[in-house]
């Protein structure tokens, strides 16, 4: 399964239909949390989402509205047995606050720290880059491997078939014939996640390729100067670093308490977003995600 599950929309200020940040990515048999506010823990069990699913707790920053849930998540994980290690990674800078989270939590969890403070992979196929914040800040993607899609008309012209199959898809070569001559290259899914930052190489760099780009709209076009001021993005700016990016999906989030309604920022959003599908996140929602075929998998081209 490869899935998100939206546990919170808010940005700051949590209102009477937005919880604090926190979002679910359901892929494969990981189950990573991106920064997970105060109240994600009720969240999780609105959303049906048990403790035991997450394997990875991702922070981007340490400003409450992304991390202050983390001791009720910890601790819960303890009292539901959860014996699995529990990776987390944040920025480096965040250390002493990071610490002072976990210290609080039930002690019980086999919770493995991971700071970084660069650009880089931080654990397989997990990479982050730095953005543009108040404090140190850091974004996600999630890179499955390119793999490659068997063409059988090749596959028999070659006369290739049954455990010989196998054989050449490990070896990469058998009697001549290579991989690369009966199949043809099969991009791997992208998953980004871009939160509080004004606009920034490292933001378009998490957004390229990326199907499925969850990004903060804090503040609608017409606030750009309280955007700037604050080093967030307002609705537009996330729909040109999809846009940019080639995204196939925009979902928004991180929203201000200052506006009710959403629909005019997924608009704004939508006007410069180029072919990107842009869709205003709820609490709750869940967004799923195709799973890539698996390497041995076949389809015919012509």
């Amino acid at each position: 399964m490869r899935e998100l599950v939206v546990l919170g929309t808010a940005s700051q200020v949590p209102t009477r239909t937005r919880n604090h940040n926190g979002y679910l990515l359901r892929w494969d048999g990981e189950g990573l949390l991106f920064d997970p506010g105060e109240g994600t823990q009720r969240q999780m069990v609105h959303a049906g989402v048990p403790a035991g699913s997450i394997t990875r707790i991702c922070l981007t920053h340490v400003h409450g509205d992304h991390c202050f849930g983390l001791p009720g998540v910890l601790s819960r994980m303890v009292l539901d047995g959860v014996e699995h290690p529990v990776h987390l990674h944040y920025p480096a800078a965040g250390e002493e606050v990071v610490r002072a989270l976990v210290s609080v939590a039930t002690p019980g969890t086999d919770l493995r720290l991971h700071p970084h403070g660069a650009a880089g992979t931080v654990a397989p196929h997990l990479e982050v880059r730095p953005l543009r914040h108040r404090v140190e800040t850091f974004g996600y993607r999630l890179v499955e491997p390119d793999g490659r899609t068997l063409l059988p008309r090749r596959l028999a012209g070659a006369g290739i078939s049954g455990p010989d199959v196998g054989r050449l898809q490990r070896e990469g070569n058998l009697r001549g014939v290579r991989l690369e001559d009966v199949s043809v290259r099969r991009p791997g899914q992208r998953f980004a996640l871009v939160m509080d930052t004004a606009p920034c190489p490292g933001a378009e760099e998490l957004a390229d390729g990326a199907d499925l780009l969850v990004a903060e709209a804090t503040f609608a076009d017409d606030d750009a100067a309280l955007a700037a001021r604050h080093r967030h993005l307002t609705a537009g700016q996330a729909g040109e670093l999809a846009a940019a990016g080639r995204a196939g999906t925009l979902v928004l989030t991180h929203f201000s308490s200052r506006y009710a309604d959403v629909t005019p920022l997924a608009e704004q959003a939508r006007a410069r977003a180029g072919d990107a599908t842009v869709l205003a996140a709820q609490d709750l929602d869940r967004f799923g995600l195709p799973r890539r075929r698996p390497a041995g998998a076949t389809r015919e081209r012509t």
